[in-house]
């Protein structure tokens, strides 16, 4: 299994970090087995379990995730898990607002400031191996 998340690089720092945020947590919840054990340190000072996997933050253009979520949506790709953090849930002030919002919007009104894709190696790779580390 690999795990990458790809960011709209055109985004302002603050976005990106709250997309990466967002997206980590997501995660997260679906596969709680990343998250490692706490660990004690030399004190007994308790160190909660952070993520077992390596996850690169992948920089990618607007346009460019937009086709990536929407060719994931292929059933030959259904392997591949995919959160995906939208601009209007980045907008909505609740849960309950970016729900109603997102069922009554066609998908090819939906802009995505980023992604989270988790599967097959070779399948994350197909989407992912040309794009360049978000710096």
């Amino acid at each position: 299994m690999k795990v990458a998340i790809v960011i709209n690089k055109e985004l302002p720092l603050g976005l990106i970090a709250n997309a990466s945020a967002v997206l980590g947590i997501s995660l997260g919840k679906l596969f709680p087995e990343v998250v490692g054990e706490s660990i004690a340190d030399d004190n007994g000072k308790l160190h909660l379990g952070i993520t077992t996997k390596t996850i690169p933050i992948l920089g990618a253009t607007r346009e460019q995730v937009k086709t990536i979520r929407d060719k994931l949506f292929d059933e030959a790709y259904s392997d591949v898990i995919v959160v995906d953090f939208s601009e209007i849930a980045q907008r909505c002030l609740d849960y309950g607002e970016y729900t109603q919002r997102l069922s009554s919007m066609k998908n090819s009104e939906i802009h995505y400031m980023g992604l989270c894709l988790c599967g097959p190696v070779k399948k994350v790779n197909s989407f992912t191996g040309n794009l360049g580390l978000l710096r």
